[in-house]
């Protein structure tokens, strides 16, 4: 569904369910230069098993006019709007690497709208190494090359998501050189790095969460690896769940990031 938060046109992905406030909410949050598409496996269970699902595509993003968010800050706030305009008045939070990081300040900034915080193949501070960013910017498709390479655990995933057969690492990296081209924003990418690597406000935000917070790390991440997560969880008291994958996660291991969804959100 198109939705309009703060003047501008944003595309929702309701699951394939007419979007109904009334139902315990989802918010799903996706990660630097990703959409909506991501959450799809996740996004249609829930939508089919009682939950209201939102999974937008972040400004600037896919189908959601830009200009894209420029901080963690203004895309948490920009989240809590996007409720506002479903007439969601709670939801859960969801989100993957840059998306945890914009859950966990959405939670911490409305506390009482926040019903659980999920955050996905996280870590705080969620640190970029200066050579990725200054490739992100002066050669962004190889960029992309560098991050597929380092996202996944093994050349060959099995189980893959949709399905068995699918190429894990070429889908990743067209799904990524399309959000770049899109819209034509060729700094796409390095803004969204950027906003990961300034954002200082992780343990800060973490003593103000309220809700039940869960992280869903997987042990071979070599993007946010496990070991950058051990303070976040303790601050949150969160309860832990490891999947065998890489950084991208929900592809590399659906059924596994499924079943901590349930488990997290039951």
């Amino acid at each position: 569904m198109k939705l309009t938060v703060n003047g501008r046109e944003v595309y929702v992905y309701t699951g394939g369910k007419t979007f109904d406030a009334a139902l315990p909410c989802v918010v799903f949050i996706h990660g630097a230069l990703n959409d909506h598409s991501v959450w799809t496996l996740l996004a249609r269970w829930f939508a089919h098993h009682g939950f209201a699902v939102l999974a937008p595509d972040l400004p600037g993003h896919m189908r959601s006019a830009g200009p894209a968010l420029e901080s963690v800050e203004a895309m948490a706030d920009w989240t809590l709007a996007l409720m506002d305009a479903a007439s969601a008045p709670q939801a859960a939070l969801a989100g993957h690497s840059m998306g945890s990081l914009i859950a966990l300040e959405a939670a911490a900034r409305a506390p009482e709208r926040a019903t659980r915080l999920v955050m996905l193949g996280t870590a705080y501070p969620m640190a970029v190494p200066k050579a990725l960013l200054e490739i992100s910017i002066a050669a962004p498709l190889k960029a992309i090359d560098r991050v597929v390479t380092f996202s996944f655990s093994t050349l060959a995933a099995k189980p893959s998501y949709p399905g068995p057969g699918v190429w894990l690492r070429g889908a990743g990296r067209q799904l990524m050189r399309l959000v770049l081209s899109h819209q034509g924003d060729t700094e796409l990418f390095h803004n969204d790095f950027a906003a990961c690597d300034r954002y200082a406000n992780g343990m800060q935000a973490a003593a103000l969460v309220r809700c039940p917070a869960h992280l869903v790390l997987a042990r071979e991440d070599q993007m946010t690896p496990t070991r950058a997560t051990k303070e976040l969880a303790a601050t949150l008291k969160a309860e832990v769940h490891m999947v065998p994958a890489g950084h991208f996660l929900m592809q590399e291991c659906p059924d596994g990031v499924l079943a901590a969804l349930r488990s997290a959100l039951r």
